[in-house]
């Protein structure tokens, strides 16, 4: 989730202005790049608690102290909220305290893990001293959710009181969630299309494949990714496989038809933000928004209004790839390789099409459903999750090649799959993993996956 950034003040006076809105981020494959997010679960070592926002160990101490290695803080009501940087990267407070770095645009993946790695060793040179250290998996493995601090952000109080309303699992994926996604372009229309029809069918094989949350409140959940469990229950109305995206007709306009009916968090206004949970971004444009009765909406609303959607590839002037648990580095690297290779090249494109076109709404939905618990076992069409991820890191490995991006080594950027290449080879995800590990040399405690799984 994003700081608020300064919001455009262009009034919207129809429909056609949010579709221009989004045919705004088509641009030509020389302009395309590669965005990268990671959330990480902080704690204090001594005792593996979640951090407050304030105290000597608190997520506040955190981003002051890398405020002082060259990012500019962000403040709400005077509390720092996020930092960024002059190269358009920023770091960013989940609800629970979750630390998420929003990269920068960058040209090609050998960047990518240089920027993660640059991070990571801030991250670590701020923490050690404090005593401080972070997890990467996708669901807090010990905490409850009554046990984690709510950070000082206005948007996330909003979100508290409504989630419970509207599903039974909004507060968990708030609270104790984290995720690795990739912000990927499209030069047009049709190309968007191709490429979220084919994204939205893979998601749930890059669960599968980056699955890393098979713990709640430290014990096994039956679960391999509890943080795609969550999904299923947080609130229908914003979330899912956005089904209708394989309709004849999907297209920009489609999209935006279907955000005015996803129900509205927040307005943000004069540095506040104003509850509007459950309002019709329709009844805003027609001047009758409760919340802010005779004022109609900017085109800063409209693009708040994008980032309270969480259907599993989200499209803004980019799409976004919401489908992996939160890891560490090599598969923070792997996330963004998986959707490179297939997403920038035209013939693996075309290929990973060819693995799904034939699915159903129905089969679609299952695979999305059982993947939590299955993972790469979760049968799809007369195949497996794992067949397919096969299938999926091979095209994906190709178009990478042909992509051509090299180091200094001469190596391109295949390299980075290499996680995934021995996922697949071997069928054990980083949750079997765990729960061996939870069952053999942790003796069933859940305490040394904080040190195995740390950065």
């Amino acid at each position: 989730m994003s700081a608020p950034a300064v919001p455009s003040a262009e009034p919207v006076t129809g429909t056609r202005q949010l579709v221009e809105a989004l045919e705004a981020g088509c641009k030509p494959a020389s302009a395309w790049r590669i965005g990268t997010e990671h959330e990480k679960f902080g704690f204090t070592t001594d005792d593996l608690r979640p951090l407050p926002y304030e105290g000597p160990r608190g997520i506040r101490a955190m981003l002051e102290g890398l405020s002082h290695l060259g990012w500019q803080p962000v403040e709400e009501d005077g509390n720092v909220i996020a930092l960024r940087d002059n190269q358009g990267a920023s770091v960013t407070l989940e609800p629970g305290g979750q630390l998420e770095l929003s990269g920068g645009l960058m040209e090609t993946l050998h960047q990518t893990a240089a920027e993660v790695t640059h991070h990571l060793d801030q991250v670590k040179t701020v923490a050690e001293p404090l005593g401080i250290a972070f997890l990467g998996v996708g669901f807090q493995p010990k905490w409850s959710r009554d046990a984690i601090p709510m950070m000082p952000k206005g948007r996330y109080d909003i979100m508290r009181r409504y989630m419970p309303q509207v599903g039974s699992k909004g507060l968990d994926m708030m609270f104790r969630t984290c995720t690795v996604q990739v912000n990927l372009d499209f030069a047009s229309e049709a190309d968007m299309v191709h490429k979220l029809r084919v994204s939205l069918a893979l998601q749930p094989i890059a669960t599968a494949l980056f699955a890393s949350s098979p713990f709640i409140e430290g014990q096994p959940c039956g679960l391999l990714s509890a943080r795609a469990d969550v999904w299923t229950d947080t609130d229908p109305a914003r979330t899912g496989g956005l089904p209708f995206a394989f309709e004849p007709g999907m297209g920009f306009e489609r999209y935006v038809d279907w955000m005015l009916d996803v129900p509205m968090y927040f307005v943000y206004r004069d540095g506040r933000y104003i509850d509007a949970a459950g309002q019709s971004f329709r009844d805003f444009m027609n001047g009758q928004l409760p919340a802010l009765p005779g004022e109609r909406p900017t085109l800063g609303d409209w693009e708040d209004h994008l980032t309270t959607a969480f259907p599993d590839v989200r499209l803004k002037k980019f799409l976004e790839m919401r489908g992996a648990d939160g890891g560490p580095w090599r598969r923070l690297v792997a996330l963004p390789a998986l959707w490179t290779g297939l997403l920038y090249d035209q013939v693996a494109l075309d290929g990973a099409w060819e693995l799904v076109k034939d699915w159903t709404p129905e089969q679609r939905e299952t695979l999305r459903g059982e993947v939590a618990r299955l993972g790469l076992d979760t049968p799809i069409a007369g195949r497996t999750a794992r067949d397919v991820a096969i299938d999926m890191i091979e095209l994906a490995a190709e178009g990478l090649r042909r992509r051509d991006r090299t180091n200094e080594s001469g190596r391109d950027e295949s390299i980075f799959l290499s996680p995934l290449e021995a996922i697949t080879r071997h069928g054990v995800t980083a949750a079997e993993e765990m729960l061996e590990g939870f069952a053999n040399r942790w003796g069933g405690l859940i305490d040394p996956l904080f040190s195995e799984y740390a950065y």
